[in-house]
């Protein structure tokens, strides 16, 4: 009987110092500085601004590193359903049931331990009231121990008679009947032996978790931007990155993806894309700002919401073409396979959720936009808009159609699906159109005897095509006789197109066979162009200026590489020699 009475003492003392421990835990809102009420935005600001003022890396002074870290914990809890329910419930984010933690009950309830009845041994204790009960008025909650008896196991989770076997010995644990030990909780009206309540799933994150796989059907050569974290699991920081990415993600939704890279599952990823992490995280950007094909870009500066945004939006797709009303005129009516599509708009940049269709149309459409001033500029009434912002469309065939005007943004993400409809439509009609001309085309036959000739270029006819009184002279410069009848077909169907208001004449085409010529390209090239296969050379014979197009030949792009030419919009170089012919 002594040694029980002796056990229960023990056991007393050993909670009491355990509710004194837990009393000394943080309250997450108190650290993060948010009412019980908060909303999910409320807390993810509040973190923002504590977690940049005390970050290591900018803070150096005592005690920044512990209250950063508490800082993250709170976040933890707070921005997850699940646990800040747990907490707002238990005062424990895990769901189990905890102490009260000196702020006298302010979730509605005591702790306290009571006997567990006759043939237990037992106790009970609250700071308050001995005789609490669980279950009355205002969500009181009652916690018992109960030792010996025919109770089963622990359903606090673990067994006591376990814990202290080794001090007492023996096997049958405390009380000394087989028995189990249970902490039990009841409140609020209702039980739980320790077990969670019944779980609800966390806010789900935007930010998706990028693998090989995933990188190589989502991320590469889509035209959408990204914004990728790499990271290994046991670094710092990492809460705080992914929420200022989160946040950069929903105000640019639709715009932009975001992802995360963990290298210590992804290591291979990580090394082939040079990405690994080093003391910290690190933030990239897929980006289509410098070429048609994206490329990884990094973030260095600081992580912040409006830095890290500001960067974001200067790497969106630039595919469309910034042109004044006249080079648009000249532009949009030209033929090609491609539809086109213009927007005009009060901006003085292209407009983000433009950009972004851009990228992700870039293969399907040519892409242009102008400033105006309003409805009455002379820009939107020559095009027939009668209200601005307002998108206009050629099909491939030069028949002109306003797709829409007036739009009205509600939401970028909204906004660019109701886009990518009309586009999705406009391409449709646009590939009937086509399908119905090529019907009622010529055979082929007929269709080569009808295209101009392209003339070879010679040292006997050099300068009655490129001479000094040519402008502008087209040199389509081939290696096979593969790459030689693709020139020709593209520079024939070219040359039938008005790219500029002059008269054809003021452009010249001719052909230039570069295995027998090469000396004549050395005046442009001290390599001599070599490593091509295939290219274009746009001379200006009176200035002794060249500019070079080594890129894919296709028609649109000789189309545009040449229209680009006459509206001096491409920079030329003064040639090295004047050509000249073996």
């Amino acid at each position: 009987m002594n040694n029980r009475i002796k056990l229960s003492t023990f056991v007393v003392c050993s909670l009491l110092f355990f509710a004194s421990v837990t009393s000394k835990s943080l309250d997450p809102y108190k650290v993060l500085g948010v009412e019980k009420d908060a909303t999910q935005r409320q807390i993810q600001k509040a973190f923002h601004k504590l977690s940049l003022q005390y970050h290591p890396d900018k803070n150096k002074n005592k005690g920044a590193q512990e209250k950063f870290a508490e800082i993250n914990n709170a976040y933890e809890i707070l921005s997850d359903e699940e646990k800040r329910k747990n907490y707002d419930m238990f005062g424990d984010a895990r769901g189990s049931p905890g102490f009260d933690n000196g702020d006298g009950g302010a979730r509605g309830g005591h702790t306290f331990f009571r006997n567990g009845g006759p043939g237990q041994s037992g106790f009970t204790f609250s700071p308050d009231d001995w005789q609490t009960m669980g279950g009355q008025q205002g969500g009181s909650k009652s916690y018992s121990f109960s030792f010996g008896g025919n109770s089963g196991g622990s359903s606090f989770g673990f067994d006591l008679g376990d814990v202290f076997s080794n001090f007492f010995g023996g096997g049958g644990g405390m009380g000394g009947g087989g028995g189990g030990s249970h902490f039990r909780n009841s409140g609020g009206g209702s039980r739980t032996g320790g077990s969670r309540p019944g779980s609800q799933s966390s806010p789900k994150s935007s930010i998706t978790s990028v693998n090989s796989q995933i990188y190589k059907k989502q991320v590469i050569d889509k035209g959408i931007t990204w914004l990728l974290l790499s990271y290994t699991p046991l670094m710092k920081g990492r809460q705080h990155y992914e929420s200022v990415m989160e946040e950069v993600s929903s105000s640019l939704k639709g715009a932009l993806e975001v992802g995360s890279v963990n290298c210590q599952v992804e290591s291979s990823l990580c090394k082939e894309l040079g990405i690994h992490p080093r003391s910290t995280p690190r933030l990239y950007v897929y980006s289509y700002k410098g070429s048609e094909s994206g490329s990884l870009l990094e973030y260095t500066g600081d992580v912040t919401v409006r830095d890290l945004k500001s960067f974001v939006q200067d790497h969106l797709p630039r595919f469309s073409k910034r042109v004044t009303l006249a080079q648009f005129e000249v532009e949009s009516g030209t033929k090609g396979s491609l539809p086109k599509v213009m927007l005009l708009s009060t901006k003085k940049d292209t407009p983000v959720i433009w950009r972004t269709l851009s990228g992700l149309y870039r293969k399907r459409f040519v892409f242009y936009d102008t400033q105006v001033q309003d409805a009455s500029d002379p820009a939107a009434k020559k095009l027939g808009v009668d209200e601005v912002p307002a998108v206009v469309g050629w099909l491939s065939n030069g028949e002109k159609q306003v797709l829409k005007t007036g739009i009205h943004v509600k939401d970028m993400k909204s906004t660019i699906k109701e886009f990518s409809n009309i586009l999705d439509e406009f391409e449709k009609r646009n590939k009937k159109i086509a399908a119905s001309s090529q019907s009622k085309k010529p055979n082929a036959e007929s269709a080569t005897e009808k295209e101009p000739v392209v003339p070879l270029l010679t040292g006997t006819n050099f300068d009655a095509i490129c001479g000094e009184k040519t402008p502008v002279c087209i040199i389509g410069v081939f290696r096979s006789s593969k790459g030689r009848g693709k020139l020709h077909t593209i520079l024939s169907s070219v040359s039938q197109k008005s790219l500029v208001r002059n008269p054809r004449d003021s452009v010249s085409y001719g052909l230039l066979d570069a295995s027998s010529q090469s000396s004549f390209l050395y005046a442009f090239d001290k390599s001599g162009f070599k490593s091509s296969d295939w290219l274009l050379i746009a001379y200006k014979p009176r200035k002794s200026k060249f500019s070079a197009y080594t890129g894919d030949i296709t028609s649109e792009e000789v189309e545009k590489f040449i229209g680009s030419v006459l509206n001096g919009d491409v920079q030329f170089s003064k040639t090295r020699q004047k050509p000249t012919f073996k």
